[in-house]
């Protein structure tokens, strides 16, 4: 596979067929009981990491994270071979893993290696030592292959992401591209990672930006240009966290975060004129990344430079979600992740399972000329919203809020997640000025505010007037007009509880603008 960038390359969209996602909710798959947990193993040339996640699917919820400290890349450009501490350390590493995984239950667990492995001179007798200890198989993978599923793990996290994927990690940087459902034929591995670029800054800082620089001129192309750069790796995740500290954003996830590429670079250069004194004592900045962190900030900062995006999206998911995301089925990866990991947590918690599916066609009318991404928060807002029963009633317009803005979602931006946490505040009863919606409610504009109360007081009403019975739920339904709402009930429906439903309804009615308002028995 060639190397580098076509020429002139401008692909936005993909111009092969676009495959719609299915958006059902399905309750009889409400948890991952009885289902074998997974793991991945990622030795790295900075770190070795296993992630046990809940299950083998589309939305993968990590149930437990270990990551060992190994440092395989240290000295290797010198000496070309993994030192004995690293090497010792990380089989030592795997041994622990294993165990750990044994003791979990774990039945498959899948060992992948990078860029210090595969070019070390005793990188294939570290992954023999590594098997015979563990009894692991480790796969080394070549630069095309990072680059593949760094990639891929970006389309698995995103909804329909086009755009470069860029993940710096200890020893080398992969740049691919994401099409929507798919990997771009075109990357560039190159040994841009934490470690090599932490020893061109010893040589002083417009050294190593001279250096970065001209392997960046010889891979990436100035004509290629796409909008939008989606970042992944420790070092960048970590970048973002301190900005999201420093700049107290009102939702602070990694996952999702966008940011221009100007204000990038600004943050970029200024981490870099830090003293490590201040560096590691900035909030949000772990102390095993302070050491390495100006090599990750050097990079982003050349790296955007070059390709000028207008902006950077950084993303939680990379190469071991990549991976993960090849092994599912087509139907599988064709799941809307935001979905799918909605089921997956909110209908577990849910006293009905099956009243989730069922509000989502009752709230099938809300909205007339509802787009697919609309319909996905929607139906996502519905699998999560009996999230809170459990808690004080007084507490839960709140605290689902709170939760809801904090849950690992993927498939969504910052905007999406205020929304479907707003929607389930309403769900709730929350008051349109109560103030803990704020700062947040403020990435919505005025058009999403309104969606997330109309269909958070519908889901209030629906749940009041069913007592969370699907049976019951079906048996109504909404009636709108330009300026009147009505909801039509079966009289078993109505019988208990009548006042209380007319006073959700009323709610609803105001949120929609609409004062006219009657239950209505069916005949």
């Amino acid at each position: 596979m060639k190397r580098g960038f076509s020429k002139g390359l401008r692909m936005e969209t993909s111009s092969e067929t676009v495959v719609e996602r299915p958006l059902n909710l399905d309750a009889g798959l409400a948890g991952a009981h009885g289902e074998p947990h997974y793991a991945i193993v990622d030795i790295g040339s900075n770190s070795v990491r296993m992630v046990v996640y809940e299950r083998l699917g589309r939305a993968p919820l990590p149930r437990y994270v270990e990551k060992s400290l190994c440092r395989l890349g240290d000295g290797l450009a010198e000496t070309g071979a993994i030192s004995a501490d690293g090497f010792r350390r990380t089989v030592e590493a795997l041994r622990r893993f294993r165990a750990i995984a044994d003791a979990m239950g774990v039945t498959r667990v899948d060992v992948t290696a990078t860029e210090a492995t595969r070019r070390a001179e005793n990188g294939p007798l570290l992954a023999r030592a590594i098997e015979d200890a563990s009894g692991l198989t480790v796969r080394v993978l070549q630069g095309a292959e990072e680059a593949h599923y760094s990639a891929l793990g970006v389309i698995s996290g995103f909804f329909r992401p086009v755009g470069l994927v860029a993940d710096m990690g200890g020893g080398s940087l992969e740049v691919a591209q994401a099409l929507d459902d798919r990997v771009g034929k075109h990357w560039t591995s190159l040994p841009l990672g934490a470690l090599p670029v932490e020893a061109l800054l010893k040589e002083g800082l417009n050294e190593a930006k001279r250096h970065i620089d001209q392997l960046l001129k010889n891979s990436l192309r100035p004509s290629l240009e796409m909008s939008c750069l989606y970042a992944v790796g420790g070092g960048w995740r970590t970048f973002a966290k301190v900005h999201m500290a420093l700049e107290n954003v009102s939702v602070p996830v990694v996952h999702g975060y966008t940011l221009p590429s100007r204000a990038i670079r600004g943050f970029a250069k200024y981490l870099l004129r830090l003293p490590p004194e201040k560096l590691s004592a900035l909030p949000g900045m772990a102390e095993r990344r302070a050491r390495t962190m100006p090599a990750a900030a050097l990079v982003l900062e050349r790296l955007i430079k070059r390709l000028q995006p207008e902006r950077v999206v950084f993303s939680a998911l990379g190469l071991r979600e990549g991976w993960l995301y090849s092994q599912l089925t087509e139907a599988e990866r064709y799941l809307d992740p935001l979905v799918e990991g909605a089921r997956l947590i909110g209908l577990p918690l849910a006293r009905v399972p099956h009243f989730g599916p069922a509000l989502v066609a009752w709230t099938a009318t809300l909205f007339p000329g509802e787009t697919p991404a609309e319909t996905r928060l929607r139906v996502a807002s519905c699998a999560v919203s009996d999230i809170a029963w459990r808690d004080d009633p007084d507490l839960r317009a709140e605290e689902s809020f709170r939760r809801l803005l904090r849950l690992p979602f993927i498939g969504l931006d910052h905007a999406e997640r205020v929304f479907i946490a707003a929607a389930i505040h309403f769900r709730y009863a929350g008051k349109p000025d109560a103030p803990w919606l704020f700062p947040a409610m403020e990435l919505l504009n005025r058009a999403g505010r309104k969606r997330a109360q109309i269909l958070g007081r519908a889901m209030l009403l629906a749940y009041r007037l069913s007592g969370s019975a699907p049976d019951v739920l079906e048996k109504s339904r909404l009636i709108i007009e330009p300026r009147s709402l009505g909801l039509e009930v079966s009289p078993t429906a109505r019988a208990p509880d009548s006042e209380v439903v007319a006073a959700r309804l009323k709610l609803l009615a105001v949120a929609m603008g609409i004062r006219r308002f009657e239950v209505v028995e069916q005949h």
